[in-house]
């Protein structure tokens, strides 16, 4: 983080000019990490509203959050920034917002009364000094349980509600010859996973002075150890080719029906209605206890100097939180409005759960992103993939590295 400070500091007054008799035209490239089957049909609302608008969509996706994050960074410090670039709504644009390297949108943001219609949450995630730095376009719900009914009907398994029963309901869904449980062994679905747990187990209490305080003795506290155990009973119902894989691909494995259960954010979703399948009828969904894990997506606007880039900027900051625009877009990515004034009725009733439970302040619990710096959240996140992928592991170790990760992140 050090080195990447310095690289920022080093170039934050660098502005992308021009080049020499080229017209101010409103195009836009976009850079994101949107590149599965449901997620691709989300980004291309965005796309079609602005073409409609007379804007010039340049797509420039690149899968995975991590590489795209990195890749875009690298280019708006090497002085060649995208228009527009994705982030995880909370802490990972601070650097740039330090360094002078984005374009702050408050006149689009007071003519179209963001703070109005947009949760308080989501004001803070978004906002720096006061100034609205990122256009939150969703509230991704990161702890839902995802279900084959068939599936589990043919086990003869209840849909489970807790952990516990997705445990017991292993071996009779071994017998029926599915696999229980599917995971996507990934850091970042490893540690959605383990964060999902610890908020079941623990509590969202426990799960804020983890990552929010660094409260070491939260992290030694009974319900931690709890959440420990059950991640790791999770482990043995997934199955061989679980390494590496993408959580689409795991997606798809629920929707064949080959695997019974998956625990993902709500963009899951997406890839089963993508697949022409129906929430409550074809799939299950169900938020897992302790309160529901708020995520989300945002969009900075690096600082450009060419006119049309900037027209473009301001155009698509505004198309973003377009009333209709936010409703066609959550409704193909499988995410709720972030805007509280929108009608939902039409939605799903996955949706209509999530909606209702990010309407009760009792059950809003911020995501790691929110609270965590990006720091905390890779330092943790390593000893979570290896706690996950070393079997011999004991709780007591895991427990121990993680405190001396949350000791040691800058």
């Amino acid at each position: 983080m050090k080195k990447f400070r310095h690289a920022l500091l080093a170039t934050a007054m660098c502005l992308v000019m021009p080049a020499a008799g080229q017209a101010a035209e409103m195009k836009a490239e976009v850079l994101h990490w949107w590149t599965s089957g449901g997620e691709s049909e989300s980004i291309k609302v965005f796309a079609d509203s602005f073409k409609a608008k007379g804007g010039e969509w340049i797509d420039s996706a690149i899968a995975g959050g991590p590489n795209a994050r990195t890749a875009g960074i690298n280019r708006i410090v090497g002085g060649n920034p995208p228009t527009v670039m994705q982030f995880n709504t909370g802490l990972q644009f601070d650097e740039l917002v330090a360094t002078g390297m984005l374009r702050p949108m408050d006149e689009v943001a007071e003519a179209n009364k963001w703070r109005d219609v947009l949760p308080p949450d989501i004001v803070t995630a978004t906002t720096r000094n006061g100034s609205f730095y990122a256009v939150p376009v969703n509230i991704h719900g990161q702890n839902w349980l995802w279900y084959n009914p068939e599936a589990l009907a043919k086990a003869g398994v209840e849909p489970p509600k807790t952990f516990a029963e997705v445990i017991a309901a292993g071996p009779k869904l071994r017998e029926a010859g599915i696999i229980p449980f599917g995971h996507g062994g990934q850091n970042w679905q490893d540690h959605l996973l383990f964060d999902a747990v610890l908020v079941a187990e623990a509590g969202k209490d426990v799960f804020h002075k983890v990552y929010a305080d660094r409260d070491t003795e939260a992290a030694k506290s009974e319900g931690f150890r709890k959440a420990a155990e059950t991640f790791a009973a999770l482990r043995a119902l997934t199955d061989e080719g679980s390494p590496g894989r993408n959580w689409n691909d795991t997606t798809s494995m629920v929707i064949t029906g080959k695997a019974a259960m998956q625990v993902m954010g709500d963009w899951a979703k997406g890839e089963f209605t993508a697949a022409g399948l129906t929430a409550g009828k074809d799939f299950g969904c169900t938020v897992m206890p302790g309160g529901y894990v708020m995520g989300g997506d945002v969009f900075v606007f690096p600082k450009v100097s060419d006119k049309g880039a900037q027209e473009a900027q301001a155009v698509m900051a505004a198309l973003m939180l377009d009333p209709e625009t936010q409703i066609t877009f959550n409704m193909k990515k499988g995410s709720v409005p972030v805007r509280l004034d929108v009608d939902v009725s039409g939605m799903d009733s996955c949706a209509q759960t999530g909606m209702a439970a990010l309407k009760d302040p009792e059950q809003q619990v911020p995501s790691i992103n929110f609270i965590a710096s990006p720091d905390l959240v890779g330092a943790t996140r390593d000893v979570v993939t290896q706690f996950w992928s070393t079997p011999s592991m004991t709780p007591d170790d895991f427990i121990a590295r993680f405190i001396s990760a949350m000791q040691s992140a800058g």
